[in-house]
Order: C-alpha cells, then sequence, then structure tokens
C-alpha cells in the first residue's frame, strides 16, 4: 500500500506533464488552466482513464456556416487504422463489401477477357456467325484511323 502512496505522489507531482492534461491544458485560456490543482488534474486523468486520442492519418476536421442561416455546422473525417475489435453486424458487412468487390472484380475480368478474346478473333478475321456483327471491332478499328 505504501508503494501506491509513492506512485500516486510522483503522478500527481508529473500531472502536468501527461500527454492527454498537456493537450487538455494548451486548449485552455492560462488563467482557467492555471486554476487547476495537481488532484484536480489527477481526478480529470483518471475519469478519461487510458483512453488516448491516438493519431489518425487523415485528421481533418472544421465548422463552417451557410448564409442566411444562424446555425453553424461541424465536420469531422477520421482515417486511420482501426484497432477496436468488430461487432457481429460490422464483420457481416465487411465480408459482404468484400465479397462483392471480389466478384465485381472477377466479372469485369471475365469482361474484359471476352472483350479481348472477340478483337483477337475479329483481327483474325474469323467470323462464327456469318451475318452478325456486334460492331465492336469496326468501332476498335476506327480508333486508330
Amino acid at each position: 500500500m505504501e508503494k501506491l502512496e509513492e506512485f500516486y505522489i510522483a503522478e500527481l507531482a508529473n500531472i502536468r506533464q501527461d500527454p492527454i492534461i498537456s493537450k487538455l491544458l494548451s486548449k485552455l485560456p492560462p488563467e482557467i488552466s492555471d486554476s487547476y490543482t495537481n488532484e484536480q488534474l489527477m481526478g480529470i486523468r483518471i475519469a478519461l482513464g487510458d483512453r488516448t486520442w491516438g493519431k489518425h492519418f487523415v485528421d481533418s476536421r472544421g465548422t463552417f456556416s451557410l448564409p442566411f442561416i444562424k446555425w453553424r455546422f461541424y465536420y469531422v473525417f477520421l482515417l486511420g487504422k482501426n484497432k477496436r475489435a468488430y461487432t457481429r453486424r460490422e464483420k457481416r458487412f465487411s465480408l459482404l463489401a468484400f465479397s462483392t468487390l471480389v466478384l465485381g472484380f472477377m466479372l469485369l475480368s471475365v469482361l474484359f477477357g471476352l472483350l479481348l478474346l472477340y478483337l483477337l478473333k475479329s483481327s483474325l478475321g474469323i467470323n462464327i456467325f456469318p451475318e452478325i456483327s456486334l460492331g465492336i471491332w469496326d468501332w476498335f478499328k476506327d480508333l486508330f484511323n
């Protein structure tokens, strides 16, 4: 118990150097930030816990107002690595989005491959169905004329 009290006293002395507390105090006017005691700052730090707001790859925040409207609006755009565990709903959505992306890529790949095969067939003069043309070969030739 004595070691815990020593730790608490040491932390109390250095509380203003804590990254979270120093960030909080830097956003306040000096007369307000200087009015907090170390015990109060330690209470704030305990209340905030270990939750630190990490750096994001993209962190864009701001406010704006529209003409003739008395309200002000704010926006926050954050982009970074997710360190939280996914909920069941997020897992399902992630799987659905990934599956859609893979199927879309496969569909585009197959369509592109069929287009290339059709152009190759047409360039070699192979006519599978006489009297039927999609017009793609003529369009492709006109691109280079």
